[in-house]
């Protein structure tokens, strides 16, 4: 007998009959979208209404049409390398679905929740009609893309046939192929339909949300990318869109800002058609003046992140352990109003173990031809011959092993995917399909390159770096490089505090995985060269920069960032880059340095000579403290001001440590100190500490006077042992006189030790002499440092050095004592 519910229906049931337990019956997509409308809705989280035709109407559909014994026969004997029998297979298969009739009840009942749901609203209503497999958004298998998804529809007429399609969608050869590689059996898997409003995301815009980092898998913060029109560009890959990322700990101490953010090109959008007969929707181009701009305000970033952090933590509670979700959002253009579309686990980066950590190191690109440049996508390296592929219909000649090069790819390319060493695609984003297969594969993977099959038509042998941060980087050739495995559960923390040296905030989230104790020394340099690549002042007064060509670059670098001065654009990229670093390990301490150009190379960045004095040894010149405070330079130090201030009251990153580079004299400490807290920078005030960097002998002869205004030193043994011996760094003539080991160094380091002890303050070194030297090392261990700052590729292994010296120095102490 069949079984009807409360509706009087016996193969549909509405969202809010519908919760995540019902996967069986309705797939994941819609059980999600069910729990969701029950139980997120009523705490403001927009859901659009539909409907589920279950996995029951599937069967019954091959049951009633005896469709059973015809598709084992096209399938059992198939042969799933061969790209031309799976085509055909396939094909004969949806062609016997889509042939058969639906039964008059399935028909009617489908019909009936349509006119139901269409009660709901006062206007004509348009339909998404998307396919939820059972087995679908399990912890280990996406089934992404999988099964179609019609937009857009209207009318009986139409519905019904989407629906057929999205049946008979569960045999298309992406979706047989996906099932063999994955281990299901194409006959346990069931098909479900979700029937759902669409939100008028074609007037404004959509995307995908991640509530972990997709790269790193970061937890603490949900990533948003977006687009205008509708959301099936951003999930092809079709477009560059739009970044934002959100901290989350921070947000949820009611902290509302922007982590940092990435315009993307968004060169096309998906519309509704006017002609549906063709197609339902279209690209057209986006209007030059919405691509320059963010499809979303920071207020609608930060709301869609809110609803992220509810989302998860709704699924994690159910799941009784963290569960990172992918979710699909849509504005509606016109009401305004955000909504949630769809939501389910994140299936890769969250399974990922984080006991080991494997690392890709590339020996030398420095004199390599870069061919093609990216959105990087694994943090891998691979190497193989590049085979640009133009259409899906030309798949069979790729070979194992070659590197896939396409305009995009769709879910019909995944036979060839899994065969490729890396995917380099035109177009697309990190939430793309070619990104999101190339991470459940394993693989680097380049996306959004613009001209990638183009420049790489001849097919060359390359190497793909996804390896050097956000930036993914096509090499001509075979370049050395290393795979460097770390058991991270196998390593001990020595007492001394084990810091980092970081500059580059595109690798702040995958090194936070390394045992730290914190960043020992932040350099705001990187951010400044790349990131904003102007000097200051030259944005404060750009009609003082002589050159025509450097001041048409800053002003289409202020243009293209959506500001309407320079100052606003140094303060945005300058707090974004430092917040970037600070929030990867809140609530750990990172010490920032303020900036310690020399002449020459804030000369270098654009608009730079017109502001620098030339200088014969700036090594020793305008450089540290002794800029803060002149009034030539002030104003720009009033943005990098600003800027911090930014991100530990605006961001909520309080964890942050600001270090004074080059202090000379302990008047000018003084007037340091003065002009920070004239710029809203109070040592003390919000736990704000102030460190110096102690790195000319009279930091350490005069310690004593230093040490009031100060909570830290961190010894800059690179500077110091220069100043001490007099050896200029930069010179071979005589760099051989240049050793942290001399006598003279030692003992200088010795009384900075001894000094920063006598007065309460926290010492620490920044620099490669315990790396390089064990006996510098153990030197500084004896002497009581309480921190040591060093590059990623150094730390796990000075740590293992450290923890030695420690455990000899334990031995040595309980020997003498008995």
């Amino acid at each position: 007998m069949p079984s009807y519910n409360e509706q009087g229906f016996q193969f549909i049931k509405f969202f809010n009959q519908v919760g995540i337990e019902d996967i069986p019956t309705v797939g994941g997509k819609n059980a999600s979208l069910g729990e969701m409308f029950q139980a997120l809705t009523p705490q403001g989280i927009p859901v659009p209404n539909g409907f589920a035709i279950t996995a029951q109407a599937y069967k019954a559909h091959l049951t009633d049409n005896q469709l059973w014994e015809p598709l084992h026969q096209i399938l059992d004997a198939l042969n799933e390398d061969d790209m031309v029998d799976l085509a055909s297979r396939g094909n004969q298969a949806r062609k016997l679905i889509l042939d058969a009739p639906f039964s008059s009840q399935l028909e009617q009942e489908i019909l009936q929740a349509y006119q139901r749901l269409k009660q709901e609203f006062a206007e004509e209503i348009s339909l998404a009609i998307r396919s939820s497999a059972t087995a679908e958004d399990l912890p280990t298998a996406s089934f992404a893309g999988q099964q179609d998804t019609y937009l857009n529809v209207k009318g009986e007429c139409a519905l019904l046939d989407a629906c057929k399609r999205c049946f008979a969608s569960l045999f298309t050869d992406r979706a047989i192929h996906y099932r063999i590689d994955h281990g299901f059996d194409h006959f346990s898997v069931g098909l479900s339909i979700g029937v759902q409003k669409m939100v008028r995301s074609d007037q404004a815009a959509s995307g995908v949300m991640f509530s972990i980092d997709t790269e790193t898998g970061f937890e603490d913060v949900v990533f948003i990318t977006g687009a205008y029109g509708l959301g099936e560009n951003i999930v092809q890959g079709a477009v560059d869109p739009d970044e934002f990322y959100v901290h989350k700990p921070t947000f949820e101490q009611g902290h509302r800002c922007i982590l940092k953010r990435h315009r993307g090109g968004k060169k096309i959008k998906m519309v509704y058609a006017t002609d549906t007969t063709k197609s339902p929707v279209l690209n057209i181009p986006t209007p030059i003046k919405d691509q320059k701009r963010f499809c979303l305000s920071d207020e609608e970033a930060l709301t869609l992140a809110g609803y992220a952090i509810r989302i998860e933590k709704h699924y994690s509670e159910q799941a009784g352990y963290t569960k990172p979700m992918d979710i699909e959002w849509a504005k509606d253009g016109e009401n305004g109003q955000l909504y949630i579309v769809q939501a389910r686990p994140e299936t890769v980066t969250s399974q990922t173990s984080n006991t080991t950590l494997k690392t890709y190191q590339l020996e030398d690109s420095s004199a390599t031809k870069t061919l093609v440049q990216g959105r990087a996508v694994g943090q891998k390296i691979a190497q193989g011959q590049a085979h640009v592929i133009e259409s899906v219909n030309d798949i069979h000649q790729f070979q194992a092993g070659e590197i896939l090069i396409s305009d995009i790819t769709t879910p019909d390319w995944e036979p060839i995917m899994k065969l490729a060493s890396a995917i380099v695609t035109n177009r697309g984003g990190r939430t793309c399909h070619a990104a999101i297969i190339a991470r459940e594969l394993g693989i680097p993977a380049i996306v959004g390159c613009g001209d990638a099959t183009l420049k790489l038509q001849h097919n060359p042998y390359v190497t793909v770096s996804c390896a050097q941060g956000e930036t993914g980087n096509v090499y001509l050739g075979k370049i050395p490089f290393r795979i460097i495995e770390t058991d991270l559960s196998q390593v001990a923390s020595p007492k001394t505090e084990m810091m980092l040296t970081l500059g580059n905030p595109d690798l702040a989230f995958q090194t936070r995985f390394l045992p730290n104790k914190g960043v020992g020394l932040a350099r705001m340099e990187f951010i400044i060269n790349e990131s904003i690549k102007v000097h200051p002042l030259a944005l404060l007064h750009p009609e003082q920069v002589s050159s025509p060509n450097e001041a048409e670059k800053i002003n289409q670098l202020i243009q293209d960032s959506g500001h309407a001065s320079g100052h606003d654009f140094f303060i945005q990229k300058l707090s974004e880059g430092i917040g970037t670093l600070t929030a990867a390990f809140y609530p750990k301490p990172v010490i920032v340095r303020l900036s310690d150009f020399k002449s020459n190379e804030y000369a270098r960045l654009l608009g730079g000579e017109a502001f620098e004095p030339k200088e014969e040894n700036p090594m020793i010149g305008f450089r540290g403290a002794s800029r803060y405070s002149s009034k030539a330079f002030e104003p720009a130090f009033e943005l990098e001001c600003l800027a911090i201030k930014r991100v530990r009251e605006t961001m909520g990153l309080d964890n942050l440590i600001i270090m004074v580079p080059f202090v000379r004299r302990v008047a000018e400490a003084k007037q340091v100190i003065h002009t920070l807290a004239k710029y809203g920078l109070h040592r003390g005030v919000n736990n704000l500490k102030l460190y110096m960097m102690c790195e000319i002998p009279n930091n350490i002869l005069q310690i004593d006077a230093f040490a009031p205004y100060f909570d830290g030193i961190s010894i800059g043994s690179n500077d110091l042992t220069q100043l001490i011996l007099g050896v200029d760094r930069d010179s071979e003539l005589v760099a051989y006189n240049y050793d942290e080991r001399d006598e003279g160094v030692k003992k200088m380091i010795q009384w900075a030790i001894e000094g920063a002890k006598r007065n309460g303050l926290h010492s620490g070194v920044c620099g490669q002499a315990p790396s390089d030297y064990p006996e510098m090392a153990q030197f500084f261990v004896e002497l009581g440092i309480d921190s040591l700052s060093l590059t990623p590729d150094s730390l796990l292994k000075t740590s293992q050095l450290i923890l030695e010296v420690e455990q000899h120095l334990i031995k040595k102490s309980s020997t003498e004592l008995k």
